[in-house]
Protein backbone atom coordinates (compact mmCIF):
# COMPACT_ATOMS: atom_id res chain seq x y z
CA UNK A 1 0.00 0.00 0.00
CA UNK A 2 1.50 3.33 -1.04
CA UNK A 3 1.02 6.81 0.30
CA UNK A 4 -0.39 9.07 -2.37
CA UNK A 5 1.46 12.39 -2.61
CA UNK A 6 -0.61 15.50 -2.84
CA UNK A 7 0.95 16.58 -6.12
CA UNK A 8 0.48 13.30 -8.02
CA UNK A 9 -3.17 12.40 -7.73
CA UNK A 10 -3.89 9.18 -9.58
CA UNK A 11 -6.88 10.43 -11.55
CA UNK A 12 -8.64 8.14 -13.93
CA UNK A 13 -6.44 5.51 -15.44
CA UNK A 14 -6.27 6.04 -19.19
CA UNK A 15 -7.72 3.19 -21.12
CA UNK A 16 -5.42 1.46 -23.55
CA UNK A 17 -6.15 -1.36 -25.86
CA UNK A 18 -3.35 -3.66 -26.80
CA UNK A 19 -3.05 -4.48 -30.44
CA UNK A 20 -2.64 -8.15 -31.13
CA UNK A 21 -0.22 -8.93 -33.87
CA UNK A 22 -2.02 -9.83 -37.05
CA UNK A 23 -2.16 -13.49 -37.81
CA UNK A 24 -0.89 -14.66 -41.11
CA UNK A 25 -3.25 -16.11 -43.66
CA UNK A 26 -4.01 -19.81 -43.78
CA UNK A 27 -1.11 -21.87 -44.96
CA UNK A 28 -1.37 -23.62 -48.22
CA UNK A 29 -1.50 -27.39 -48.11
CA UNK A 30 1.76 -29.10 -48.72
CA UNK A 31 0.36 -31.06 -51.63
CA UNK A 32 -1.06 -28.01 -53.37
CA UNK A 33 0.45 -27.71 -56.82
CA UNK A 34 2.47 -24.65 -57.62
CA UNK A 35 1.36 -22.07 -60.10
CA UNK A 36 1.47 -23.09 -63.70
CA UNK A 37 4.09 -21.33 -65.66
CA UNK A 38 2.82 -19.49 -68.69
CA UNK A 39 4.22 -20.43 -72.03
CA UNK A 40 6.48 -17.92 -73.66
CA UNK A 41 4.62 -15.64 -75.97
CA UNK A 42 5.86 -15.01 -79.42
CA UNK A 43 8.35 -12.18 -79.49
CA UNK A 44 9.33 -12.46 -75.84
CA UNK A 45 12.49 -13.79 -74.21
CA UNK A 46 12.22 -17.38 -73.08
CA UNK A 47 14.21 -16.51 -69.95
CA UNK A 48 11.42 -14.33 -68.55
CA UNK A 49 10.95 -13.38 -64.94
CA UNK A 50 8.96 -16.45 -64.13
CA UNK A 51 11.57 -18.89 -65.34
CA UNK A 52 14.62 -17.72 -63.39
CA UNK A 53 13.75 -19.60 -60.20
CA UNK A 54 11.72 -22.46 -61.66
CA UNK A 55 14.75 -24.64 -62.36
CA UNK A 56 15.86 -24.57 -58.70
CA UNK A 57 12.43 -24.91 -57.14
CA UNK A 58 12.72 -26.50 -53.66
CA UNK A 59 10.55 -29.40 -52.62
CA UNK A 60 7.03 -28.37 -51.69
CA UNK A 61 5.90 -28.34 -48.06
CA UNK A 62 9.00 -26.89 -46.39
CA UNK A 63 7.25 -23.65 -45.32
CA UNK A 64 3.95 -22.10 -46.20
CA UNK A 65 3.68 -19.09 -48.42
CA UNK A 66 1.07 -16.38 -47.85
CA UNK A 67 -2.33 -16.98 -49.39
CA UNK A 68 -2.26 -13.97 -51.68
CA UNK A 69 0.19 -12.03 -53.71
CA UNK A 70 1.96 -9.32 -51.72
CA UNK A 71 1.02 -5.76 -52.54
CA UNK A 72 2.94 -2.57 -51.85
CA UNK A 73 0.36 -1.49 -49.24
CA UNK A 74 0.23 -4.80 -47.43
CA UNK A 75 1.22 -4.76 -43.72
CA UNK A 76 4.48 -6.50 -42.88
CA UNK A 77 4.36 -10.04 -41.51
CA UNK A 78 4.12 -10.47 -37.72
CA UNK A 79 7.33 -10.72 -35.69
CA UNK A 80 8.70 -14.11 -34.66
CA UNK A 81 6.93 -15.53 -31.60
CA UNK A 82 9.99 -15.45 -29.38
CA UNK A 83 13.64 -14.43 -29.11
CA UNK A 84 16.53 -16.49 -30.27
CA UNK A 85 15.33 -17.90 -33.57
CA UNK A 86 18.24 -19.86 -34.75
CA UNK A 87 18.32 -19.16 -38.45
CA UNK A 88 16.56 -18.18 -41.58
CA UNK A 89 13.59 -20.30 -42.65
CA UNK A 90 14.11 -22.54 -45.63
CA UNK A 91 13.68 -20.74 -48.89
CA UNK A 92 10.54 -21.42 -50.79
CA UNK A 93 8.54 -20.20 -53.71
CA UNK A 94 6.10 -17.38 -53.62
CA UNK A 95 3.74 -15.76 -55.98
CA UNK A 96 4.89 -13.03 -58.23
CA UNK A 97 8.00 -12.69 -60.28
CA UNK A 98 11.14 -13.81 -58.59
CA UNK A 99 9.46 -15.38 -55.55
CA UNK A 100 10.58 -14.13 -52.10
CA UNK A 101 13.86 -12.65 -53.15
CA UNK A 102 15.36 -9.99 -55.22
CA UNK A 103 12.95 -8.91 -57.94
CA UNK A 104 13.73 -10.97 -60.92
CA UNK A 105 15.18 -14.01 -59.19
CA UNK A 106 16.99 -15.48 -56.21
CA UNK A 107 15.96 -16.26 -52.66
CA UNK A 108 16.44 -14.52 -49.34
CA UNK A 109 14.99 -11.05 -49.83
CA UNK A 110 11.75 -9.49 -48.66
CA UNK A 111 8.71 -9.19 -50.86
CA UNK A 112 8.35 -5.89 -52.68
CA UNK A 113 7.07 -3.13 -50.42
CA UNK A 114 8.10 -4.86 -47.17
CA UNK A 115 10.69 -3.75 -44.66
CA UNK A 116 11.82 -7.32 -44.33
CA UNK A 117 13.46 -9.01 -41.41
CA UNK A 118 16.42 -7.08 -40.07
CA UNK A 119 15.85 -3.94 -42.12
CA UNK A 120 14.91 -0.49 -40.84
CA UNK A 121 11.14 -0.36 -40.57
CA UNK A 122 10.86 -4.10 -40.38
CA UNK A 123 11.25 -6.63 -37.61
CA UNK A 124 14.42 -7.98 -36.01
CA UNK A 125 16.49 -10.28 -38.18
CA UNK A 126 16.20 -14.03 -37.85
CA UNK A 127 18.77 -15.10 -35.29
CA UNK A 128 19.31 -11.51 -34.14
CA UNK A 129 17.63 -12.13 -30.80
CA UNK A 130 15.35 -9.88 -28.74
CA UNK A 131 16.09 -6.16 -28.90
CA UNK A 132 15.30 -5.53 -25.22
CA UNK A 133 12.35 -3.91 -23.42
CA UNK A 134 10.89 -0.63 -24.62
CA UNK A 135 12.26 2.56 -23.05
CA UNK A 136 10.49 3.97 -20.02
CA UNK A 137 8.12 6.89 -20.45
CA UNK A 138 9.64 10.32 -19.83
CA UNK A 139 6.94 12.99 -19.61
CA UNK A 140 9.23 15.39 -17.76
CA UNK A 141 12.83 15.71 -16.66
CA UNK A 142 13.33 12.06 -15.61
CA UNK A 143 12.26 8.67 -17.00
CA UNK A 144 9.58 6.96 -14.95
CA UNK A 145 11.66 4.10 -13.58
CA UNK A 146 14.35 3.65 -10.91
CA UNK A 147 17.02 6.27 -11.50
CA UNK A 148 20.77 6.16 -11.60
CA UNK A 149 23.00 8.73 -9.92
CA UNK A 150 23.68 10.54 -13.18
CA UNK A 151 19.97 10.70 -14.00
CA UNK A 152 19.21 12.28 -10.63
CA UNK A 153 21.86 14.96 -11.14
CA UNK A 154 20.80 15.47 -14.75
CA UNK A 155 17.17 15.79 -13.67
CA UNK A 156 18.05 18.52 -11.17
CA UNK A 157 20.02 20.45 -13.80
CA UNK A 158 17.29 19.91 -16.42
CA UNK A 159 14.70 21.33 -14.03
CA UNK A 160 16.78 24.46 -13.56
CA UNK A 161 17.37 24.74 -17.31
CA UNK A 162 13.75 24.12 -18.33
CA UNK A 163 12.13 26.39 -15.72
CA UNK A 164 15.02 28.79 -15.40
CA UNK A 165 12.91 31.92 -14.98
CA UNK A 166 11.02 30.54 -12.00
CA UNK A 167 13.86 28.53 -10.44
CA UNK A 168 16.60 31.11 -10.76
CA UNK A 169 14.23 33.87 -9.68
CA UNK A 170 13.50 32.09 -6.40
CA UNK A 171 17.15 31.20 -5.81
CA UNK A 172 18.25 34.76 -6.60
CA UNK A 173 15.75 36.21 -4.13
CA UNK A 174 17.02 33.89 -1.38
CA UNK A 175 20.65 34.67 -2.20
CA UNK A 176 20.01 38.43 -2.13
CA UNK A 177 18.38 38.23 1.29
CA UNK A 178 20.96 35.96 2.93
CA UNK A 179 24.11 37.52 1.43
CA UNK A 180 22.94 41.08 2.08
CA UNK A 181 22.27 40.22 5.72
CA UNK A 182 25.68 38.55 5.97
CA UNK A 183 27.48 41.58 4.55
CA UNK A 184 25.60 44.01 6.82
CA UNK A 185 26.16 41.95 9.95
CA UNK A 186 29.84 41.49 9.15
CA UNK A 187 30.27 45.19 8.34
CA UNK A 188 28.40 46.61 11.33
CA UNK A 189 28.17 44.15 14.21
CA UNK A 190 31.41 42.22 13.88
CA UNK A 191 33.65 45.09 12.77
CA UNK A 192 32.23 47.48 15.38
CA UNK A 193 32.59 44.90 18.13
CA UNK A 194 36.23 44.32 17.18
CA UNK A 195 36.83 48.05 16.88
CA UNK A 196 35.55 48.68 20.41
CA UNK A 197 37.58 45.85 21.85
CA UNK A 198 41.23 45.26 21.11
CA UNK A 199 41.35 41.60 21.95
CA UNK A 200 44.98 41.35 20.94
CA UNK A 201 46.11 43.99 23.46
CA UNK A 202 47.29 43.06 26.90
CA UNK A 203 44.86 45.50 28.47
CA UNK A 204 41.77 43.61 27.28
CA UNK A 205 39.64 42.37 30.17
CA UNK A 206 37.26 39.47 30.44
CA UNK A 207 34.33 41.87 30.13
CA UNK A 208 35.69 43.19 26.85
CA UNK A 209 35.95 39.69 25.45
CA UNK A 210 32.46 38.91 26.68
CA UNK A 211 30.95 41.99 24.98
CA UNK A 212 32.74 41.21 21.75
CA UNK A 213 31.53 37.63 21.81
CA UNK A 214 28.00 38.76 22.65
CA UNK A 215 27.85 41.20 19.74
CA UNK A 216 29.24 38.62 17.37
CA UNK A 217 26.71 36.04 18.54
CA UNK A 218 23.85 38.51 18.09
CA UNK A 219 24.91 39.28 14.54
CA UNK A 220 25.39 35.62 13.72
CA UNK A 221 21.99 34.80 15.21
CA UNK A 222 20.28 37.43 13.05
CA UNK A 223 21.92 36.08 9.90
CA UNK A 224 21.04 32.52 10.87
CA UNK A 225 17.36 33.26 11.47
CA UNK A 226 16.92 35.26 8.27
CA UNK A 227 18.86 32.74 6.21
CA UNK A 228 16.90 29.82 7.67
CA UNK A 229 13.58 31.51 6.88
CA UNK A 230 14.69 32.24 3.31
CA UNK A 231 15.98 28.70 2.80
CA UNK A 232 12.73 27.22 4.15
CA UNK A 233 10.65 29.22 1.68
CA UNK A 234 13.03 28.41 -1.18
CA UNK A 235 12.99 24.70 -0.31
CA UNK A 236 9.20 24.63 -0.29
CA UNK A 237 8.90 26.41 -3.64
CA UNK A 238 11.67 24.45 -5.37
CA UNK A 239 10.22 21.16 -4.13
CA UNK A 240 6.89 22.03 -5.71
CA UNK A 241 8.50 23.12 -8.98
CA UNK A 242 10.62 19.96 -9.22
CA UNK A 243 7.61 17.75 -8.60
CA UNK A 244 5.77 19.47 -11.46
CA UNK A 245 8.85 19.15 -13.68
CA UNK A 246 8.75 15.36 -13.23
CA UNK A 247 5.27 15.38 -14.80
CA UNK A 248 6.33 17.80 -17.54
CA UNK A 249 3.97 20.52 -16.35
CA UNK A 250 4.96 24.18 -16.17
CA UNK A 251 4.45 26.12 -12.97
CA UNK A 252 4.83 29.78 -12.12
CA UNK A 253 6.15 31.25 -8.89
CA UNK A 254 2.65 32.26 -7.84
CA UNK A 255 1.27 28.76 -8.39
CA UNK A 256 4.18 27.21 -6.51
CA UNK A 257 3.63 29.62 -3.63
CA UNK A 258 -0.10 28.90 -3.40
CA UNK A 259 0.55 25.16 -3.39
CA UNK A 260 3.44 25.23 -0.91
CA UNK A 261 2.21 27.91 1.50
CA UNK A 262 0.04 25.64 3.72
CA UNK A 263 3.03 23.38 4.44
CA UNK A 264 5.64 26.08 5.15
CA UNK A 265 4.94 26.30 8.93
CA UNK A 266 5.24 22.53 9.21
CA UNK A 267 8.45 22.60 7.17
CA UNK A 268 9.89 25.23 9.50
CA UNK A 269 8.97 23.09 12.50
CA UNK A 270 10.58 20.04 10.89
CA UNK A 271 13.87 21.83 10.20
CA UNK A 272 13.96 23.33 13.70
CA UNK A 273 13.30 19.91 15.22
CA UNK A 274 16.06 18.30 13.16
CA UNK A 275 18.45 21.07 14.18
CA UNK A 276 17.62 20.57 17.85
CA UNK A 277 18.15 16.82 17.52
CA UNK A 278 21.58 17.40 16.00
CA UNK A 279 22.60 19.88 18.70
CA UNK A 280 21.28 17.57 21.41
CA UNK A 281 23.30 14.64 20.10
CA UNK A 282 26.49 16.74 20.05
CA UNK A 283 25.88 18.01 23.60
CA UNK A 284 25.21 14.54 24.94
CA UNK A 285 28.37 13.21 23.33
CA UNK A 286 30.57 16.02 24.64
CA UNK A 287 29.05 16.19 28.12
CA UNK A 288 30.99 13.34 29.83
CA UNK A 289 34.39 14.68 28.81
CA UNK A 290 33.36 18.22 29.68
CA UNK A 291 32.27 17.13 33.17
CA UNK A 292 35.58 15.34 33.71
CA UNK A 293 37.49 18.46 32.76
CA UNK A 294 35.37 20.61 35.10
CA UNK A 295 35.77 18.20 38.00
CA UNK A 296 39.54 18.72 37.97
CA UNK A 297 40.41 15.21 36.89
CA UNK A 298 43.18 14.21 34.55
CA UNK A 299 43.50 16.76 31.77
CA UNK A 300 44.68 14.15 29.29
CA UNK A 301 41.89 11.71 30.19
CA UNK A 302 39.26 14.43 30.12
CA UNK A 303 40.48 15.76 26.77
CA UNK A 304 40.51 12.25 25.28
CA UNK A 305 37.03 11.52 26.56
CA UNK A 306 35.81 14.85 25.24
CA UNK A 307 37.30 14.20 21.79
CA UNK A 308 35.88 10.67 21.61
CA UNK A 309 32.48 11.94 22.70
CA UNK A 310 32.47 14.60 20.01
CA UNK A 311 33.56 12.07 17.36
CA UNK A 312 30.87 9.59 18.35
CA UNK A 313 28.25 12.32 18.46
CA UNK A 314 29.18 13.48 14.96
CA UNK A 315 28.81 9.92 13.64
CA UNK A 316 25.37 9.57 15.24
CA UNK A 317 24.33 13.03 13.99
CA UNK A 318 25.32 12.17 10.41
CA UNK A 319 23.44 8.86 10.61
CA UNK A 320 20.30 10.64 11.83
CA UNK A 321 20.67 13.38 9.21
CA UNK A 322 20.66 10.81 6.40
CA UNK A 323 17.86 8.84 8.02
CA UNK A 324 15.63 11.93 7.99
CA UNK A 325 17.05 13.42 4.79
CA UNK A 326 13.83 12.76 2.83
CA UNK A 327 11.50 14.12 5.51
CA UNK A 328 11.18 17.57 3.89
CA UNK A 329 9.96 16.34 0.47
CA UNK A 330 7.71 13.78 2.18
CA UNK A 331 6.16 16.56 4.25
CA UNK A 332 5.67 18.85 1.24
CA UNK A 333 4.49 16.36 -1.37
CA UNK A 334 2.49 13.95 0.77
CA UNK A 335 0.97 16.66 3.00
CA UNK A 336 2.20 14.83 6.08
CA UNK A 337 2.70 16.03 9.63
CA UNK A 338 6.19 16.55 11.05
CA UNK A 339 6.40 13.22 12.86
CA UNK A 340 4.78 11.30 10.00
CA UNK A 341 7.21 12.85 7.52
CA UNK A 342 10.15 11.74 9.66
CA UNK A 343 8.69 8.24 9.84
CA UNK A 344 8.22 8.15 6.07
CA UNK A 345 11.83 9.24 5.52
CA UNK A 346 13.12 6.55 7.85
CA UNK A 347 11.08 3.94 5.95
CA UNK A 348 12.30 5.08 2.53
CA UNK A 349 15.96 5.28 3.58
CA UNK A 350 15.95 1.91 5.36
CA UNK A 351 18.23 -0.46 3.48
CA UNK A 352 19.54 2.34 1.23
CA UNK A 353 21.40 4.48 3.78
CA UNK A 354 24.76 4.31 2.04
CA UNK A 355 23.24 5.04 -1.36
CA UNK A 356 21.39 8.10 -0.06
CA UNK A 357 24.51 9.23 1.78
CA UNK A 358 26.70 8.84 -1.32
CA UNK A 359 24.31 10.76 -3.59
CA UNK A 360 23.88 13.54 -1.03
CA UNK A 361 27.64 13.78 -0.52
CA UNK A 362 28.25 13.90 -4.27
CA UNK A 363 25.65 16.65 -4.73
CA UNK A 364 27.18 18.59 -1.82
CA UNK A 365 30.65 18.32 -3.32
CA UNK A 366 29.46 19.44 -6.75
CA UNK A 367 27.56 22.40 -5.28
CA UNK A 368 30.54 23.52 -3.21
CA UNK A 369 32.97 23.15 -6.11
CA UNK A 370 30.73 25.24 -8.35
CA UNK A 371 30.28 27.81 -5.61
CA UNK A 372 34.03 27.99 -5.00
CA UNK A 373 34.75 28.38 -8.71
CA UNK A 374 32.41 31.37 -8.80
CA UNK A 375 33.22 32.91 -5.39
CA UNK A 376 37.02 32.71 -5.25
CA UNK A 377 37.66 35.04 -8.23
CA UNK A 378 35.38 37.66 -6.69
CA UNK A 379 37.15 37.29 -3.34
CA UNK A 380 40.52 37.79 -5.03
CA UNK A 381 39.24 40.88 -6.84
CA UNK A 382 37.80 42.21 -3.59
CA UNK A 383 41.10 41.64 -1.79
CA UNK A 384 42.94 43.48 -4.56
CA UNK A 385 40.53 46.42 -4.43
CA UNK A 386 40.29 46.58 -0.64
CA UNK A 387 42.80 48.64 1.24
CA UNK A 388 43.76 45.73 3.49
CA UNK A 389 44.76 43.64 0.47
CA UNK A 390 45.29 39.92 0.98
CA UNK A 391 44.75 40.18 4.73
CA UNK A 392 41.00 40.28 4.06
CA UNK A 393 41.20 37.31 1.70
CA UNK A 394 43.28 35.19 4.07
CA UNK A 395 41.38 36.30 7.19
CA UNK A 396 44.52 37.65 8.90
CA UNK A 397 43.35 41.24 9.27
CA UNK A 398 42.46 40.77 12.92
CA UNK A 399 38.76 40.28 12.22
CA UNK A 400 38.12 43.72 10.71
CA UNK A 401 37.15 43.37 7.04
CA UNK A 402 36.86 46.23 4.58
CA UNK A 403 33.55 47.14 2.94
CA UNK A 404 34.91 46.80 -0.58
CA UNK A 405 35.99 43.25 0.09
CA UNK A 406 32.67 42.37 1.74
CA UNK A 407 30.57 43.74 -1.12
CA UNK A 408 32.58 42.18 -3.95
CA UNK A 409 32.82 38.85 -2.18
CA UNK A 410 29.08 39.04 -1.48
CA UNK A 411 28.35 39.42 -5.19
CA UNK A 412 30.30 36.24 -5.92
CA UNK A 413 28.53 34.42 -3.10
CA UNK A 414 25.17 35.60 -4.45
CA UNK A 415 25.90 34.15 -7.90
CA UNK A 416 27.17 30.88 -6.42
CA UNK A 417 24.10 30.45 -4.21
CA UNK A 418 21.77 31.21 -7.11
CA UNK A 419 23.34 28.44 -9.19
CA UNK A 420 23.75 25.76 -6.51
CA UNK A 421 20.60 26.07 -4.40
CA UNK A 422 18.27 24.70 -7.13
CA UNK A 423 20.60 21.75 -7.74
CA UNK A 424 20.68 20.79 -4.05
CA UNK A 425 16.90 21.06 -3.69
CA UNK A 426 16.31 19.19 -6.96
CA UNK A 427 18.56 16.28 -5.97
CA UNK A 428 16.68 15.91 -2.68
CA UNK A 429 13.26 15.78 -4.38
CA UNK A 430 14.37 13.43 -7.16
CA UNK A 431 16.06 11.10 -4.68
CA UNK A 432 12.80 10.96 -2.74
CA UNK A 433 10.87 10.15 -5.93
CA UNK A 434 13.46 7.52 -6.89
CA UNK A 435 13.15 5.78 -3.52
CA UNK A 436 9.37 5.71 -3.80
CA UNK A 437 9.58 4.31 -7.33
CA UNK A 438 11.88 1.54 -6.11
CA UNK A 439 9.80 0.66 -3.05
CA UNK A 440 6.22 1.65 -3.86
CA UNK A 441 5.94 1.67 -7.69
CA UNK A 442 5.27 5.40 -7.71
CA UNK A 443 6.07 5.46 -11.43
CA UNK A 444 2.63 4.01 -12.21
CA UNK A 445 0.91 6.78 -10.30
CA UNK A 446 3.13 9.42 -11.88
CA UNK A 447 2.36 8.05 -15.34
CA UNK A 448 -1.37 8.28 -14.68
CA UNK A 449 -0.98 11.83 -13.36
CA UNK A 450 1.06 12.79 -16.45
CA UNK A 451 -1.49 11.20 -18.81
CA UNK A 452 0.87 8.59 -20.26
CA UNK A 453 -1.24 6.18 -22.30
CA UNK A 454 -0.91 2.48 -21.59
CA UNK A 455 1.99 2.81 -19.13
CA UNK A 456 2.62 -0.29 -17.04
CA UNK A 457 0.97 -2.73 -19.47
CA UNK A 458 4.22 -3.79 -21.08
CA UNK A 459 7.69 -4.77 -19.98
CA UNK A 460 9.36 -2.10 -17.82
CA UNK A 461 12.44 -0.33 -19.02
CA UNK A 462 15.96 -1.17 -17.94
CA UNK A 463 16.90 -0.45 -14.35
CA UNK A 464 20.25 1.15 -13.63
CA UNK A 465 22.56 -0.84 -11.45
CA UNK A 466 23.10 1.97 -8.96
Amino acid sequence: MTDTPGWASPGSAPSSEGREPGASGPAEPADRPGPTEPAPQPGTDAQGPGSKWSKARPPAGQWSAPTGAPSPNQAPPPPPPGPGWGGRPPAGPGPGPGGYGVPGGGYGGPPPGHGGYGTPGGYPAWGGGWGGPPPAAKPGVIPLRPLGVGEILDGAVSTMRTYWRTVLGIALAVAVVTDTCLVLVQGFFVNDALARTSLDSRTATLDDAYRSLRDSMIGTGIVTVISAAAVIVATALLTTITSRAVLGRPVSTGEAWREARPQIPKLAGLLVLLGLITVGVIVVGALPGFLVLLSGGSDAGGAALFALGILGAVVVAVWLAIRYYLAAPALMLERQSVTKAMSRSAKLVRGSWWRVFGIQLLAWLIANIVSAIVTIPFAVIGAAVSGDGMDDFLGTSGGHVGWAFLIIRGIGSLIGTTLTLPISAGVTVLLYIDQRIRREALDLELARAAGVQGYGTGVPGPVPGS
